[in-house]
């Protein structure tokens, strides 16, 4: 059997994980590495590839190994009786295993386990230690019992797989854990079409049980522009801190003031700079008309933001300089153009043809001529400065 029927009858029959896998953890190379020897005497030293024996795991990787194997069948086991398991026995056999293993490797979780913090440290220290295989059932352990810390610690910390992609975010939108759906947009770094469809639905109609966590992320947005303002205000900054702290508080304002708290979950899928533009548009084109016109009022009223406030741009030192996330997670006026094309491309029929959408485009049509206008105005002010610092190098 070829290699392309091998990986053809493997994604048309998924099987579900039974087993872990021989090496479920990074080995470390250093051990093996050192023990390895050329299986000839005189070597040549011009050949690129020198035969060797000797190979072998380091006694520490060995061991954990053998734990990570025996928690999975463990989880694996309880997992088959969900009744008599619950948050508390999955936090506390998954420390138990962690903390033995990170004694082995001299790194310690540094937490005490009735700690707010305890899980999301755990998870940040060492989860490495858990190997994909592992890591897979504790998040299919943490979405039965709705595990929501430990969902969240996974999704931060890398140790979410991309198999676990799609049903990860049907399950948050279908338990409608819209904090944690923006995570996943923010962390996971290939989205596929289905994932990114079943995120935009969610967004642009969100159903009433869904506000609840919508509004908490709308509160943070509000948090986060707050916190802008006053260090914008704060007299004991100077200089380069100052100037970004103005720049980051008029860009979280705009970014927060009239925006619904479904639209603000929004930001963060248009700022994303993972979405690869030819799964997003083929997300778009499976859009209903509702949802569509959804889209271009919210496209609208960055448009109207940006002719508004021509000064606001992208300010990306403001997240690592002064702690505002957020400036991170608000879509540019190139972003948003760049999904209004989108839209065009892919409903164009439907949007000349139904006079619903007319009044919207012809408001946004004002919009985008007077950024145009603004746009070329600008170049020439470039083009002129180019050729100042021109003259200037040869005077």
């Amino acid at each position: 059997m070829s290699l392309l029927e091998l990986v053809t009858n493997a994604a048309a029959n998924p099987k579900t994980l039974t087993a872990p896998s021989t090496y479920p953890i990074i080995l470390n190379p250093e051990d093996s590495l050192l023990s390895l020897n050329p299986t000839i005497e005189n070597p040549d030293p011009n050949s690129l590839v020198v035969p060797v024996s000797g190979f072998q795991i380091s006694q520490t990787d060995s061991e954990i190994i053998d734990s990570a194997n025996k928690f999975f069948k463990k989880l694996k086991r309880k997992l088959k009786n969900p009744k008599s398991f619950d948050t508390e026995d999955l936090v506390r056999s998954l420390g138990s295993f962690l903390k033995k293993n990170g004694k082995k490797i001299n790194v310690s979780v540094g937490v005490d386990p009735s700690s707010e913090e305890y899980q999301r440290v755990l998870i940040e220290k060492l989860g490495f230690l858990m190997g994909r295989d592992v890591s897979e059932l504790v998040l299919e352990a943490c979405l039965f019992l709705q595990s929501w810390e430990l969902v969240e610690a996974l999704i931060v910390n890398g140790h979410v797989a991309h198999s676990s992609y799609s049903n990860l975010v049907s399950v948050l939108v279908e338990r409608r854990r819209s904090d944690l759906v923006c995570l996943c947009i923010e962390n996971f770094t290939d989205l596929g079409s289905s994932e990114l469809l079943c995120i935009l639905k969610y967004f642009l109609l969100p159903s009433k049980g869904a506000y609840t966590s919508m509004l908490a992320v709308k509160k943070d947005w509000g948090i986060q522009a707050k916190l802008a303002m006053g260090k914008a205000s704060n007299k004991s900054l100077k200089g380069k801190k100052l100037q970004v702290a103005k720049e980051a508080a008029l860009l979280l304002v705009i970014a927060h003031d009239d925006f619904l708290a479904s639209e603000l979950c929004l930001h963060y899928l248009l700022s994303s700079p993972n979405l690869d533009d030819v799964i997003l548009a083929d997300s778009i084109s499976k859009l209903s008309g509702e949802e569509i016109m959804t889209l271009i009022r919210y496209l609208g009223k960055w448009l109207k933001k940006y002719e508004r406030f021509p000064q606001a741009g992208p300010c990306p030192k403001a997240s690592s300089m002064l702690g505002l996330k957020a400036c991170d997670s608000v879509p540019t006026l190139e972003a948003v153009v760049k999904c209004f094309g989108l839209v065009l491309n892919e409903h164009f029929s439907s949007l000349v043809l139904n006079l619903e959408f007319h009044e919207e485009l012809r408001s946004m049509k004002a919009v985008v001529s007077s950024l145009a206008l603004e746009a070329r105005l600008c170049c020439s002010v470039a083009n002129v400065v180019e050729d100042l610092k021109a003259e200037a190098i040869n005077a």
